[in-house]
């Protein structure tokens, strides 16, 4: 068993963790700076398939049926239920972001027949 010197090992534990913690400070600082493409990893935005659209704007969408609505919102997803009035009026619609340009929508009691709906203007 070695003898342990306290004010030595004090030392060289403050060292490795003030080394740690600058690494730490440099990564941090090269992903907030380094240049990034502009996000759009977000389901917001206008939709279209065929002559239909929506649009998402946070928890807001303006249906296929011209309603302005608020549903349930994540990042990469949407849902909400169809209003009174529109085709599937109370029938619940599921959105997942599939990626950049593309959504997959699902409508309640059509589970098997997932739409696939794309940008209307694709982001830059």
């Amino acid at each position: 068993m070695r003898a342990v010197n306290p004010e030595t090992e004090t030392t060289a534990v403050a060292q490795t963790n003030a080394g740690l913690a600058a690494a730490a400070a440099v990564a941090l600082a090269v992903l907030v700076l380094a240049p990034r493409p502009a996000r759009a990893d977000a389901i917001d935005g206008e939709w279209c398939l065929g002559s239909s659209h929506f649009a998402i704007d946070g928890p807001r969408i303006l249906t296929p049926g011209g309603n302005r609505i608020e549903g349930i919102y994540s990042r990469h997803g949407f849902l909400y239920v169809v209003p009174a009035g529109e085709p599937g009026g109370g029938s619940r619609i599921t959105m997942v972001l599939l990626n950049e340009e593309t959504v997959r929508l699902t409508r309640q009691g059509r589970e098997d027949a997932p739409e696939i709906w794309k940008r209307c203007k694709p982001t830059s």
